[in-house]
């Protein structure tokens, strides 16, 4: 008789698949706003830097309340101003100097709109003055750090029920220009931050699993699930070291596919009639971290550092954020999603120190941290990934402590096997406002996991530059393919980052479509 198989206990409620967030309605308007009306309850001015007030209507209360707290035009570039207009209009002074960067303006259109929407209300005007092209540039970011912002996110509170915004009115702005980037982008970055904030008894690697399987359905994705039975036939050990201590057998490599780019083919022969052969285009992939809890297995985590630690599964959610965004825009190009679902558990059956296993691509790993089982599960993915012979993989995960230390968590760190994708990934900084830093990946750094009884240490006791070893470690898997890793320091960031103003960021997400839409326009 076969052993009954173990399920999770009806006390942890599975995570039911929902519909994707819903964001406002944003209607545009092309005359200015000259009057604020009865109606506008609400409502953020925004001017480009100087002392010019364009018309604005009640800019008049808006100087006098400057002078009253002996300030000027210019303050209002450090710091926004809130005052309530005749009528309990709510208003919100904002300027933006055009030379600064991505980063600063998400910055400070979050804090501008934060007093804003505490007040919870269902519907937002938003004014802006100035060029056509200050205009048409700050629209767009309004955009995003509002949908960012007003998307209702998960939470079981009892005695609050939280109003939900449900338009916006943006005015001085014509209909032709088109939001649909910034839609897709606040609709990914929703999406990730909603998963990652998910508790460890709703998201576990069965129902994550059945969650992608639902949003695949929605999608249109092509998806294969590599589970614990395939995985044994393909001698994924680094992979199954991990998820063995778990005794539920849920974990799984998860792949799903987009195809955006058109086929490019040749005819056979003179004949239009005859057969075409088609060869699809370059296919990039993105490979995601999902560890739905991580205890630390055997080398078990102190309490402090075991909080929060169902967030480990962020790179995976970045990942599926990058491809709803990217579906979204029809984004023409062809991607390949690998998501490595499981938790890091402590049981009888969990690996342990010194274990020498065989990871898929046959090097073999002398187990040194059980901790260290991010860099466990990505090793076999990225091999998987690796033998489709992608144009490219990145991949995403909340990897290393050391990365923490050395940024902190307002940004995060990249390294590469190729130079021209740090160069990539500069320019995809500057353009999305989420910055990064790069990081060498020296071969001499390979003495540290030098094993007298393996191919290779999976990392040291020491963990001086664990960030660096983790990267040599894990290009060891991606074969001569060319990759970029993402060491997501900034996925949590107390009080936001950026455009974001949860804690949870969702770093990552317009990052990583700055970079693919420069690679659809490029190819």
């Amino acid at each position: 008789m076969k052993p009954e198989k173990k399920t999770h206990p009806q006390s942890n409620p599975p995570f039911i698949p929902e519909q994707m967030p819903v964001l406002a309605k944003l209607a545009q308007q092309a005359k200015p706003l000259t009057e604020s009306g009865s109606k506008i309850t609400h409502v953020l001015m925004v001017m480009p830097a100087g002392e010019a007030w364009h018309d604005a209507p009640d800019a008049d209360a808006a100087q006098a309340t400057l002078k009253r707290r002996h300030k000027t035009t210019s303050d209002l570039l450090k710091q926004p101003l809130a005052l309530e207009l005749p009528g309990g209009c709510f208003s919100v002074w904002l300027r933006l100097d055009v030379s600064k960067s991505a980063f600063d303006w998400h910055t400070q259109l979050r804090a501008a709109l934060k007093p804003v929407l505490d007040e919870q209300p269902t519907h937002i005007d938003v004014a802006f003055y100035g060029d056509a092209d200050f205009c048409a540039r700050v629209a767009r970011t309004a955009a995003y750090v509002l949908w960012a912002n007003s998307v209702q996110m998960p939470q079981w509170k009892s005695d609050k029920t939280p109003v939900a915004l449900q338009s916006i009115t943006f005015h001085g702005i014509a209909q032709s220009l088109s939001l649909a980037t910034e839609q897709a982008l606040a609709m990914g970055n929703a999406l990730c931050r909603r998963l990652t904030m998910l508790p460890p008894n709703f998201l576990k690697p069965a129902s994550y699993r059945a969650h992608v399987r639902h949003l695949a359905s929605e999608a249109g994705w092509e998806l294969d699930e590599f589970d614990v039975k395939r995985l044994r036939k393909l001698q994924a050990g680094a992979f199954l070291a991990v998820a063995r201590g778990s005794g539920h057998e849920d974990a799984a490599i998860v792949k799903l596919s987009y195809r955006g780019a058109k086929r490019s083919g040749k005819t056979s022969g003179k004949s239009s009639g005859k057969k075409t052969d088609q060869t699809e285009d370059k296919v990039y992939a993105l490979v995601g971290k999902g560890i739905c809890f991580d205890t630390g297995g055997h080398n078990l985590k102190p309490a402090r550092y075991m909080n929060n630690m169902h967030d480990d599964m962020n790179g995976s959610a970045v990942a599926l954020g990058i491809l709803t965004a990217a579906t979204r825009m029809k984004l023409p190009i062809n991607l390949d999603v690998w998501l490595a679902i499981a938790e890091n558990h402590l049981s009888p059956e969990s690996y342990t120190q010194n274990e020498v296993i065989t990871a898929l691509n046959g090097t073999s790993i002398e187990i040194v941290h059980t901790d260290a089982e991010g860099r466990m599960v990505l090793a076999d993915t990225l091999a998987l990934a690796a033998k489709d012979k992608p144009a490219a993989i990145i991949d995403f995960a909340t990897l290393t402590g050391s990365m923490a230390v050395a940024l902190g968590e307002r940004m995060s760190g990249v390294i590469s096997n190729r130079d021209e994708w740090i160069e990539r990934a500069a320019e995809a900084a500057q353009v999305s406002g989420e910055r990064v830093v790069a990081f060498p990946m020296p071969d001499d750094y390979d003495e540290a996991l030098d094993s007298t009884v393996a191919d290779v240490k999976q990392c040291t006791l020491d963990g001086e530059a664990d960030h660096i070893l983790a990267a040599r470690f894990l290009n060891r898997f991606v074969a001569d393919t060319p990759w970029l890793h993402m060491d997501l320091s900034a996925s949590r960031c107390k009080g936001g980052l950026g455009a974001v103003g949860t804690d949870i960021t969702g770093f990552g997400v317009a990052w990583g479509m700055a970079l693919l839409q420069k690679l659809a326009h490029k190819d």
